[in-house]
């Protein structure tokens, strides 16, 4: 038995840490602490499974409990075995470790044969009505409900009608098998609840042996009941489904120490996060339409798509922990989590240059052939990750928009007649420009004070504006894809416009002719980075030493703070 302990610290308790360090301290379930994470293999993970995961995983951890994964796959018709893979590799990118690994289906005799004995106790029946039928019967929270023409049919019929539902002779919809409680119940749910269903689909792990399979109100609570989960962790959308979770408890334990020795279903608030959506359905549209770049796309809330797109799994945490845990639902601001990315990422991101809009820079007064090894930081946040050098020219690649001919006063970039600081190098005066035909600005330039080198006594001199550079014969092409909103509008889900509708046209903006220095190619194991002046990115799947190509994560600050 797994030794339990309190948590060291004093930290906040959230309310169910709350509930369950009270329970370890009455000594329920022996005081055993036994969680799980419960998903179905028929998606990718989104950021809302993230918070629950980290709930699940999260509570035992902290109180030496264990969590255990189980896969819901009670219906073949959408589940998958690469959805099970990718659901294991999610949960290890974020930090946790599981048990033990079940499977719904490991429990189907289990199940079948608490189903028939529902049937010989007169507590279930097969009900032949269409599912629409079924609906219509079922009243309103006010109106009670119409029992079914088959309620009473007797028990060695529907006993018998059971086992045809399993046989593969019947048709999908033609046959249900209903719990028989109470059509006037005020909770819908115990209006005699569908508890099994033809699905003639052969199953990702048993085959061809079941067409019947258990709805999930009938498997999930029995389910933690077979496997000893003390505290079943869910969120608020199944409040209503808990007396029927413990109804079936109930029955299953026959009467037996209903008090203690069973799982308990505890409920909080799921994460909705604005500008997308949450859908499992709505976000497997998206990949089907070509509407995204797969499941791992950059814009998608999926775990596969944040660290596609350079979060780290330190940063879905704390973004998860500023959110928190309530009984409320809540939508949550998309900036909150872009907010928990830099703050993670300025600790532990590389720095480098890389310029995204180039325009030629030529340092006149530089000799000709001349080059020189400048230094710089890796990261100033932490002195161990010490310093590379950048190759500095005569000719190099600025920024379009660091340079103005006619700038405003608060312009301290590059300006004719004006002094600039280049990072690392040196300080140089801009002297004027060549332009097209059409006005654009085809190159810039500059002369240098050669005594004005970085670390040397001339560089201390007071120079508001600091630009990053890169070498042009010294640096390395790039494709960067700049990310925004996937959606328009900040709460798509509640819009009543077909939500292919409302995806923003601007949300990814490809830009192919951009430079990074060469020190970038050589880190293909850093997976997080920072364009100094502009923002965190990462290297995307779709690069190559041939062909290198950069997600941004994030900007270095907000630009949706003043829409």
């Amino acid at each position: 038995m797994t030794e339990n302990v309190a948590p060291k610290e004093k930290a906040y308790l959230n309310f169910i840490e709350q509930i369950v360090a009270r329970d370890l301290a009455d000594g329920k379930n022996d005081g055993r602490l036994q969680t799980r994470f419960p998903p179905e293999p028929n998606g990718y993970l989104h950021i809302g499974h993230a918070k629950a995961i980290c709930m699940d995983f999260g509570v035992a951890q902290k109180f030496g409990g264990v969590c255990n994964l189980r896969f819901d796959d009670t219906n073949p018709q959408k589940e998958d075995t690469e959805y099970v893979d990718s659901i294991k590799e999610d949960i290890e990118w974020l930090g946790f470790k599981w048990g033990n690994i079940y499977y719904a289906s490991d429990y189907f005799q289990q199940l079948w044969d608490f189903a028939v004995r529902l049937i010989k106790e007169g507590k279930a029946y097969v009900d032949e009505q269409t599912s629409e039928e079924i609906a219509q019967q079922k009243g309103t929270p006010t109106q009670a409900g119409t029992e079914s023409p088959f309620r009473n049919r007797p028990i060695e019929e529907s006993l018998a009608l059971f086992e045809k539902m399993n046989s593969g002779e019947l048709p999908e919809g033609s046959m249900v098998l209903r719990a028989k409680i109470d059509m006037a119940n005020p909770n819908m749910h115990f209006r005699d609840p569908i508890i099994y269903r033809i699905i003639n689909k052969e199953h990702h792990r048993t085959g061809t042996k079941w067409k019947a399979y258990p709805m999930y109100d009938f498997a999930h609570g029995q389910s933690d009941y077979f496997e000893g989960v003390t505290h079943s962790i869910c969120t608020l959308e199944f409040v209503p489904h808990r007396p029927l979770y413990d109804y079936f408890i109930d029955e299953l334990k026959k009467g037996n120490d209903l008090e203690d020795h069973r799982p308990r279903q505890y409920e909080f608030n799921r994460l909705n996060l604005t500008y997308t959506v949450m859908s499992k359905r709505k976000l497997l549209a998206l990949v089907k339409e070509g509407l995204v770049d797969g499941w791992d796309d950059p814009r998608m809330p999926t775990v596969c798509g944040l660290r596609r797109r350079g979060y780290s799994p330190e940063a879905v945490r704390k973004f998860v922990d500023m959110i928190g845990y309530t009984k409320f639902d809540a939508l949550n601001d998309y900036a909150m989590l872009e907010a928990a990315a830099r703050e993670d990422l300025n600790a532990r991101s590389l720095r480098v240059s890389a310029v995204l809009n180039p325009v030629k820079l030529i340092v006149t007064n530089y000799p000709e052939g001349q080059t020189e090894e400048m230094e710089a930081v890796n990261n100033p946040e932490n002195e161990a990750d010490g310093t590379h050098t950048i190759t500095f020219s005569r000719e190099l690649w600025i920024e379009r928009e660091d340079f103005m001919e006619d700038a405003p006063k608060k312009f301290f970039r590059m300006v004719p007649g004006k002094e600039v600081r280049l990072k690392n190098a040196y300080i140089v005066k801009c002297t004027g420009c060549k332009k097209a035909a059409d006005g654009t600005i085809e190159e810039i330039y500059c002369e240098y004070d050669p005594e004005s080198r970085s670390g040397l006594e001339g560089a201390n001199r007071k120079v508001k504006g600091t630009l990053h550079w890169l070498s042009a014969a010294h640096c390395l092409p790039a494709e960067v894809r700049l990310y925004d909103r996937l959606f328009n509008v900040e709460n798509p889900s509640a819009d009543e416009r077909d939500f292919r509708e409302l995806l923003n046209p601007d949300s990814l903006t490809v830009l192919p002719n951009c430079y990074v220095e060469k020190y970038v190619a050589e880190q293909t194991a850093t997976r997080y980075l920072q364009f100094q002046r502009i923002g965190y990115f990462t290297y995307d799947k779709h690069s190559t030493p041939e062909k290198l190509v950069f997600n941004r994560t994030v900007g270095l600050k907000d630009s949706w703070a003043k829409k």
